[in-house]
């Protein structure tokens, strides 16, 4: 007798059928079914959002608030599961960070903002990956300070619009978003409706990211791709893009054997929290920030048209595998293959000759500064 087997119907975001409409093609993601490209095919999606500007349906992201009596008792309850600061962080402003394990490896990255008006005081509302949502969730439910506690949002979609021309087009809109810094966020409006703006993305590029009322995401993204700066981007040209920017993918550059260290991110790590602890992991991550972490993160370009992807093996020319590629692919702007993966730390050096081995060939490459492709963030003083 045959074994039933158990089948997971894949969640949709509220822009579904308008991927359909757009001639997406369809993928299952983290749970979902997501647009992986539009009918322009990924390398002309890639250059739009280089060029001009690309829309990415992030909806199937995570969106938490975590809600405390003041901003010190929330700020206190999240560095204690990360190893960021946020008893500091201004109205109105975001910082990137990780959570924790006890070992100091990475359960998960996420983007925290502190919410720029005073009756919101307490709220920090957290955007995390979609692959690990559930598990973020239950950490922080068995964790968090019993002052503190977590609201799960499943109301709400996520746009991200990036690109040179994104703001422009965005503030078309809402004229608010043209105001914002760099890694600064407001709540405002889009042609009448109530979303909430941030100024950061995930390309390299300047651009914005949308929450909005899972009903008004279908206007608000067709109000978008009217402006003939904003074309609609899949997870392929996502992929490509953070790559060049030498941006991590969790479950690719980060998991939980990984630490903030090895993996080069030690900028989610502000001055205070280095030098005090306080967070999971510490004895390790300190040591790590002191003697150097025993592997690292690199970037890496290689010499033919070949490219590596994740899992290949990465080695010493004509000699032993030190390696593993992490992530990998064909960059168009940067016009060769390029990868990231771990070595040890010895190996790491811009400029040092190695070996990618893909299917039995070795393939001659070379440690590359990164981003590969550099990063065009908008950069202005708050005022």
């Amino acid at each position: 007798m045959a074994m039933a087997t158990e089948v997971t119907e894949l969640m949709q975001t509220p822009l579904h059928d308008l991927h359909l409409e757009l001639g997406a093609r369809m993928v299952p993601f983290a749970g979902y079914t997501m647009p992986l490209q539009y009918q322009n095919g990924i390398l002309a999606e890639h250059l739009h959002t280089r060029s001009k500007a690309g829309l990415f349906d992030v909806s199937h992201m995570g969106q938490l608030v975590l809600v405390g009596p003041d901003h010190e008792t929330t700020a206190h309850a999240l560095e204690a599961l990360t190893p960021s600061s946020f008893v500091d962080l201004p109205r109105g402003r975001q910082r990137y960070s990780v959570l924790l394990n006890r070992e100091g490896g990475v359960i998960d990255d996420l983007m925290v903002t502190r919410p720029e008006t005073v009756a919101e005081d307490g709220c920090l509302y957290l955007v995390v990956n979609a692959a690990r949502k559930e598990v973020d969730i239950a950490h922080f439910r068995k964790n968090l300070q019993d002052a503190v506690r977590l609201e799960v949002i499943e109301d709400r979609a996520l746009i991200a619009v990036q690109g040179p021309e994104a703001v422009n087009a965005v503030a078309a809109h809402a004229p608010q978003a043209a105001d914002l810094a760099f890694m600064s966020a407001c709540s405002t409006q889009f042609d009448g409706i109530d979303c909430h703006v941030g100024r950061a993305g995930y390309t390299g590029e300047d651009g914005v990211e949308l929450s909005v009322p899972a009903g008004a995401a279908e206007p608000i993204a067709r109000a978008l791709l009217a402006d003939e700066r904003i074309d609609a981007v899949g997870l392929g040209a996502r992929d490509s893009l953070r790559l060049e920017a030498g941006l991590c993918l969790y479950g690719h550059d980060l998991d939980e054997t990984t630490s903030p260290v090895e993996a080069s991110i030690i900028f989610c790590m502000q001055k205070r929290r280095r030098e005090e602890g306080g967070f999971p992991g510490a004895d390790r991550i300190q040591r790590e920030l002191k003697n150097g972490p025993g592997r690292v993160r690199i970037g890496v370009r290689l010499h033919g048209g070949v490219p590596a992807r994740n899992g290949a093996e990465i080695a010493q020319p004509d000699g032993p595998v030190i390696g593993t590629v992490t992530s990998g692919g064909f960059c168009p702007v940067v016009g060769v293959p390029v990868a990231m993966g771990y070595v040890p730390a010895g190996f790491a050096k811009t400029g040092t000759g190695l070996e990618l081995i893909v299917r039995n060939r070795r393939l001659p490459a070379t440690v590359s500064d990164m981003p590969f492709v550099s990063n065009r963030y908008y950069r202005k003083s708050n005022p």
